[in-house]
């Protein structure tokens, strides 16, 4: 279901629960408990996330999550219709700068725990095909997003 990998950050118990529970949400939620696939997370600084996205994006700055998915929108939903899926797909990485989600918990008001689950819903339905770039899509990631976090009753506070 999701492998976590930290890269140059200190493995943590909190962080790995808060990941652990969330996951399972938005597998739930989207209805791939069994379907075997897999994220990958990856905690990192905010110096390795800038590198990353300069590397895979050719963005020179940090920012707080980053997802890259393996499918396409219609790929994904094509395995979720047809149960088609190989053992151990991949669903995508998911990477987040843990010092940056502690600077917007402080920013926004709200708990780590809130943010890092945020990060981590944010990331999943982008490894899904969701997108906020244009209204109308940002009109279907949202309610999903929000759906995972308040059935987790993890609020804004």
């Amino acid at each position: 279901m999701y492998e976590i990998t930290y890269l140059n950050v200190e493995q943590n118990k909190e962080y790995e629960e808060i990941i652990k529970k969330v996951i399972y949400k938005c597998f739930e939620e989207e209805k791939l408990l069994d379907s075997k696939l897999i994220v990958t997370i990856t905690l990192t600084t905010p110096k390795e996330i800038k590198r990353i996205n300069n590397k895979y994006r050719n963005i020179d700055k940090e920012t707080d999550v980053l997802s890259f998915p393996m499918f396409e929108k219609e790929e994904i939903d094509d395995k979720i219709e047809n149960n088609n899926f190989i053992y151990e797909d991949i669903l995508g990485d998911i990477i987040i700068s843990i010092e940056k989600v502690m600077e917007q918990a402080k920013q926004y008001g709200h708990s780590f725990e809130r943010e890092l689950s945020y990060m981590i819903v944010h990331g999943f339905y982008h490894l899904m095909g969701y997108d906020h770039i244009e209204k109308k899509d940002k009109e279907i990631m949202r309610p999903k997003e929000e759906k995972v976090l308040n059935s987790l009753d993890i609020t804004r506070e």
